[in-house]
């Protein structure tokens, strides 16, 4: 029994994916019923994401006791640990990527953010990754940092699909599309079959109305207060349209006409930070055709409970949207440092989080050697 107003937003186009996994949720049968009941047709993972589950799981005991007596120090068990969830939620979801074709039935995995500034160690990993996961339907996530940049590419040529991540620019989501385009070139000239080739570009939104908010409240700037909360929907919808005239482009419809795949926008980050706006709002303002939501649990029931999907919320809103980027830069804040810092903080934050996901697991290995 499906749910209507997750139904409404698969029926307007958009793929909706978990933005979480853990050993518990598979063993549960958790994932399965969101598969069920609430249209989900994918899963994203992140650092943050593994970090909680093994601090909070008591699902991981048994393989870490095996970790242990097979000699495996902290970061070798984390690749095993991620990537066994990510294998398995692969096949949970393998009817859903036969179905589709392989458009959705994805399972994301993050390479190491402590590799975010270096290409050649991204790229290897990204290559183990999809080698240790050996899954079709998995992608590997990659950051869109500067050196990620040419890593999406490789990967891309590589055969290997492809979730870019942590996109908060315009600028940053065309040299995005742009790396896309030339691995899927590569991977032509190497002999790849283009149509077995996916790739998501996920668009960062809350956390550009936290800091552009943020510098409107301390800006004193006239009209500042009615322009709060609007900015991550108005970059959100400027990069569809990105998304509309890159793969209209000459050269995107060479590739999508030897069976390459466009790359797909994905909203990311769409958990509302703001409790004084709705808790819907980065889903049903950013319903488009042929893109992905990827919610929290929480933001997927706040949906299934008072979501109002009312169609397309993209189609012909560029103008307004581009007016109110230039409201706010009006009004002082810069765009270009905003996204800059947020980028930063991303990487950093990711970090963070991958420190303490090999602090718990390096507790959970002593303590199961005892």
């Amino acid at each position: 029994m499906t749910n209507p107003n997750t139904a409404a937003l698969a029926a307007a186009g958009v793929s909706i994916w978990l933005d979480d996994l853990s050993r518990e949720r598979l063993d549960s049968g958790s994932l399965a019923r969101l598969v069920e009941e609430r249209d989900v047709v994918g899963v994203t993972t992140n650092p943050s994401i593994f970090a909680n589950a093994l601090a909070n799981g008591a699902a991981y005991e048994q393989q870490i006791r095996e970790l242990v007596a097979d000699g495996a120090d902290v970061d070798r068990a984390i690749l095993e640990i991620t990537t066994e969830d990510v294998r398995r939620a692969c096949d949970e979801l393998r009817p859903v990527f036969d179905a589709t074709g392989g458009v959705d039935g994805r399972v994301s995995i993050e390479v190491s953010p402590l590799h975010a500034h270096d290409t050649e160690a991204t790229v290897a990993e990204a290559k183990l990754l999809w080698e240790r996961v050996d899954r079709p339907n998995a992608m590997i996530k990659i950051p869109a940092t500067v050196e990620g940049l040419p890593a999406i590419t490789e990967a891309i040529a590589s055969g290997i699909s492809v979730n870019v991540t942590l996109i908060f620019s315009l600028p940053r989501y065309r040299e995005v599309i742009n790396a896309y385009l030339t691995g899927l070139e590569q991977a032509r000239e190497r002999g790849h079959d283009l149509s077995t080739i996916h790739s998501v570009a996920s668009f960062f939104v809350s956390r550009v109305d936290v800091e552009i908010d943020k510098r409107l409240d301390a800006s004193g700037a006239e009209g500042a207060a009615e322009l709060r909360g609007r900015a991550a929907v108005a970059n959100a919808r400027l990069a569809y349209q990105v998304f509309e005239q890159s793969f209209d482009s000459e050269r995107a419809r060479v590739l999508l006409a030897d069976g390459a795949n466009a790359q797909r926008p994905l909203w990311a980050s769409t958990g509302v930070k703001d409790p004084s706006l709705p808790d819907t709002l980065y889903v049903v303002e950013l319903v488009a055709p042929s893109t992905v939501n990827t919610m929290p649990e929480a933001t997927l029931e706040a949906v299934a409970d008072h979501g109002e999907v009312r169609g397309d919320a993209v189609a012909g809103t560029y103008h307004d949207a581009n007016k109110l980027l230039d409201a706010i830069d009006a009004a002082g804040i810069s765009y270009t440092e905003v996204v800059d810092q947020l980028e930063r903080e991303g990487v950093e934050k990711f970090v963070v989080s991958w420190r303490e996901l090999q602090a718990t697991v390096a507790e959970q290995l002593e303590r199961a050697a005892e």
